[in-house]
């Protein structure tokens, strides 16, 4: 009976074992297929129920290599990408930092040229027959990081499905140059108080350590002094 009951309660234990790796192993297979399958889709039209029975014809992969070869080819880019998400189709297109407002603008309409030669306006972002169709967003900017320079420029061509002529706005430059220069002072106060917070909590930290450092040289002296 003793070994019977040791052979149930292997038996028991593998089943148990084999259950919680299994429990463990379903969630890791599934996200790692997910995570897989999102990496594989990263350039492909994303449309969902959101865009059903719209987006039509949609913009291929073939097509987006086109555009991506294009835009590379013009004069004055230095770098770009090209992303196609949630039926908005957006290029980022990186100009020298040297390069003025007028340069930007200049080679953000080209990349919008380049664009519609491959992609035709009229069929890709416009709405028709109650249709949704893409929107497109061509991005320039003559520094990645550079928002907080005087020299950033950063210019934005726009053509949604349901306008009829695209726009180009530069966004660094603020239509309200009083409000923006009142929320840069703003923020160039706060940061100051956050320094200056920062240098007394600091301050405070160091006190005791220079007051022990002090009766420690007193003591000296005195112990100097008995001898």
């Amino acid at each position: 009976m003793t070994q019977k009951n040791k052979k149930h309660g292997l038996k028991l234990v593998h089943i148990v074992f084999t259950v919680c790796l299994i429990l463990i192993l379903a969630p890791a297979i599934y996200f790692g297929w997910m995570l897989a399958s999102t990496y594989m889709d990263s350039h492909s039209p994303v449309l969902g129920n959101r865009y059903e029975n719209d987006l039509n014809p949609a913009i291929t992969k073939d097509q987006l290599k086109q555009v991506d070869e294009a835009v590379g080819k013009l004069d004055g880019v230095t770098g770009h990408s090209v992303h196609l998400a949630t039926g908005t189709l957006r290029v980022y297109v990186d100009v020298a930092e040297d390069s003025t407002a007028e340069v930007v603008q200049d080679v953000t309409g080209r990349a919008y040229e380049a664009v519609v030669a491959i992609l035709d306006p009229n069929v890709y972002f416009s709405q028709g027959n109650d249709m949704k169709m893409y929107d497109l967003e061509i991005h320039t900017s003559n520094m990645k990081d550079g928002r907080d320079k005087d020299n950033f420029i950063y210019g934005i061509f726009t053509k949604t499905s349901a306008m009829s002529t695209p726009q180009y706005q530069l966004v660094s430059s603020p239509k309200n140059a009083e409000v923006a220069q009142s929320l840069r002072d703003a923020v160039t106060a706060r940061k100051a108080a956050e320094a200056a917070a920062a240098a007394e909590a600091q301050a405070q930290k160091e006190q005791p350590s220079t007051e022990n450092t002090g009766n420690t040289e007193s003591t000296q002296q005195t112990q100097q002094t008995q001898q």
